[in-house]
């Protein structure tokens, strides 16, 4: 029903109530007293829900889209969607198999591609031609042409790759459905199945698939490259990408953006309001050796959590001349502060006790009411350190748990 003029019009009423200052609850009774179907509301107002959570994936452009819960949950951010695409470089047409609700497909579409879209689902399918049609609607606004795209209800392990000379997949991490799903404890049981996509990836041209960062490592095929990603300190998935979508010399990377402009993104995307997104990336042939580890300098480093994912600390510490400070905790130490976007600098401030009664009153005496937990190596469960720290001051500070030599550490620092 939604995809209907029908559809449109009673979403265009429930977001115009909604930008008036209506609560969800105000325009469900508004739409009930005008006599809209209660089948027809509970869909409406699901999606006015769901694009409103959308905005941080999409920007300003989820007004116009379709989401169920569970697809919106695994969809990519716009400017991840758009990283993928670049991979493509060359090819002429994309098979997004098992597309959901066609986030991949629409980034494949700006990038000038052709888009084969699968899709198992019959909901999640319709909902996904609608986001492509308007994404298409609007590039051929812009570009007076848009290329072949096309949306199936079918099984991409039957349906396959057609005559497209690459291919993406993101199998589905979460049960079926689409609300209140549950994420798949094994991946075995990721549909479709690794096997499946692994091969349908090497047997085209370009080859990409999407997975979850805390993919089992040994599972990564040796021909594949690794590519972990970070979205504002939040690592949202691992790439692994085959044949000519790999590039010479790279199997372990980690890419970095900060500041996600897709999140202003007007309906044309980044590229229609200048604000290109600004990916910064590390990378090596293989795992990185750790950096050695070194007295506590002026300086601690939490390195990204895409670069640890990528084994990638050491080459990070030699760019910043820091070393670890103990041998399997994620913090570097350094004499000098060097601006990265690869991880968060502190300036450490003192050295506090780590007995927590010490560490109590240490923090009392200097006024502090507010402090930020952070810990690697060491048993903390921070919310409840900072309850029973019972800190009543107005001052603000970052406390920093972990351990160096043979001790424990309590820093009080500050971000840089």
């Amino acid at each position: 029903m939604l995809t209907s003029r029908r559809g449109a019009e009673l979403l265009a009423s429930a977001a115009a109530l909604r930008e008036a200052g209506d609560s969800l609850d105000c325009v469900g009774r508004h739409l009930r007293r005008d006599g809209v179907a209660p089948d027809e509301l509970a869909a409406a107002l699901t999606v006015t829900g769901l694009r409103e959570k959308a905005a941080a994936k999409f920007g300003p452009r989820a007004g116009e889209m379709l989401f169920t819960q569970a697809g919106l949950e695994q969809a990519s951010r716009f400017s991840v969607a758009e990283l993928h695409a670049r991979r493509f470089h060359g090819a002429t047409a994309v098979a997004d198999l098992g597309c959901g609700l066609g986030a991949e497909s629409l980034a494949f579409l700006r990038a000038g591609l052709g888009v084969r879209a699968v899709e198992l689902d019959p909901l999640t399918a319709d909902f996904a031609a609608h986001n492509v049609s308007v994404e298409a609607a609007w590039i051929e606004a812009c570009h007076g042409s848009v290329p072949p795209h096309e949306v199936i209800i079918g099984d991409a392990t039957e349906l396959g790759a057609g005559a497209a000379d690459a291919v993406f997949l993101d199998p589905a991490r979460r049960t079926a459905g689409h609300r209140d799903t549950r994420r798949l404890a094994s991946s075995d049981d990721y549909s479709p199945s690794l096997t499946f996509a692994f091969d349908a990836a090497r047997a085209v041209r370009f080859g990409g698939v999407k997975l979850g960062p805390g993919l089992d490592r040994e599972l990564i095929p040796d021909d594949a490259e690794a590519q972990w990603v970070s979205v504002d300190g939040q690592v949202v998935e691992m790439g692994l990408w085959f044949g000519d979508a790999t590039r010479q010399g790279i199997r372990r990377s980690a890419a970095v953006l900060r500041g996600d402009p897709g999140r202003a993104a007007g309906a044309g995307g980044a590229a229609a309001t200048g604000s290109t997104p600004v990916w910064h990336e590390l990378s090596a042939a293989a795992d990185f050796p750790d950096a050695d580890t070194r007295e506590l300098g002026e300086y601690l480093i939490e390195p990204d959590g895409a670069v640890i994912r990528a084994r990638l600390i050491g080459k990070l510490a030699a760019e910043l001349d820091a070393g670890m400070i103990h041998d399997g905790i994620a913090y570097l130490t350094a004499d000098n502060a060097t601006a990265t976007p690869f991880g968060q600098v502190f300036r450490i401030l003192e050295e506090l006790p780590a007995r927590e009664k010490d560490l109590k009153r240490a923090l009392a005496a200097r006024g502090i009411g507010r402090l930020e937990i952070k810990k690697r190596g060491v048993d903390v469960d921070p919310a409840a350190l900072r309850t029973r720290l019972r800190l009543t001051g107005s001052g603000a500070a970052t406390l920093i748990l972990s351990r160096s030599a043979n001790r424990h550490i309590a820093l009080l620092a500050e971000r840089c």
